[in-house]
């Protein structure tokens, strides 16, 4: 290898692996595809090593490519972080601020929290990734994440996002004035219910608790679907129980369309927090975020 790759060929080559994708990484760096093409055949023309596969639809890391990316992904995350620590010495947070959550959790902080961070730093731009899946926010680049405070790491800092969460089984009033209301989590067996598909592909068991007793059951019914809106419109059409968060739910239980039911089996439980690595500097615009959070969340 004759030369050192430069910071500016090696952070076009993550954004290539975390896209997958020539366009989009281009459009992202401010360059042509063509010009971002010809600069990662160079760099792998320097390395010796092939760094993608490549076909007229797809483009994927090979193995080699895959451990660079691996490995980089935290350096180059903490090359940002001391350039962002060092430009809180100016007046307004700048920069990029890139954060992994639940569509739910997106949708609720739209309410106040993101247009008044919008409005007082106008130098700041929000990438929010929502996905249901866990990941791992420094591997996969993000300065932070949103989950439950049960699924969070305990190397993390966490900041509560306000209320307690809550799971609640919802039904529409003509469904419960057709089919009865279930007394107990038991009789479920007897109605229809509207299942739940996890990000991994697994349905979801419906997970009630009173007093000492829990009980985790495998609901049957005409429909799996994979999002909680989705499963909150069916209920509402009549479809059947569904068992979905609070925050999906609450607008139609207000407007009188869902009805909640079995509410002493689904008691509240630490909510959703911000979180990010305690071991790390902390970027100005993610300190103003979480100041945001704390004033208005």
């Amino acid at each position: 290898m004759n030369q050192r790759p430069s910071l500016t060929e090696l952070g076009a080559f993550t954004a290539i692996v975390r896209h997958a994708s020539f366009r989009i990484a281009a459009d992202e760096l401010g360059m042509s595809p063509s010009t971002l093409s010809h600069m990662m055949r160079s760099l792998e023309e320097r390395l010796g090593l092939r760094l993608f596969n490549r076909t007229t639809r797809s483009v994927a890391p090979t193995e080699a490519g895959a451990r660079l990316f691996r490995s980089l992904t935290p350096v180059l995350s903490e090359l940002d972080l001391a350039l962002a620590d060092v430009g809180t010495f100016r007046d307004r947070p700048s920069g990029s601020l890139r954060i992994n959550a639940h569509e739910s959790s997106v949708r609720r902080l739209m309410v106040k929290v993101v247009p008044a961070f919008i409005a007082r730093y106008p130098e700041m731009h929000l990438d929010m990734v929502t996905e249901g899946k866990l990941v791992d926010i420094v591997a996969e680049g993000f300065d932070a994440g949103i989950r439950l405070s049960e699924a969070i790491p305990q190397d993390m800092i966490a900041i509560p996002l306000g209320r307690d969460g809550q799971f609640l089984a919802v039904a529409s009033p003509g469904y419960l004035a057709t089919h009865g209301t279930p007394k107990t989590p038991d009789e479920l067996a007897a109605h229809r219910c509207i299942r739940f598909r996890l990000p991994s592909g697994k349905i979801y068991r419906w997970e009630f608790e009173r007093y000492d007793q829990e009980l985790r059951l495998d609901v049957s019914g005409p429909m799996t679907l994979d999002h909680m809106g989705a499963m909150v419109d069916a209920a509402i059409q009549g479809l059947g129980i569904a068992y979905v968060s609070i925050d999906a739910a609450q607008e139609a239980i207000e407007s009188g369309r869902l009805q909640s039911i079995l509410t002493e089996w689904t008691p509240p439980f630490p909510g959703e927090c911000l979180y990010y690595p305690s071991n790390r500097l902390v970027p100005a615009g993610l300190r103003a975020f979480v100041d945001m959070i704390k004033e208005l969340g």
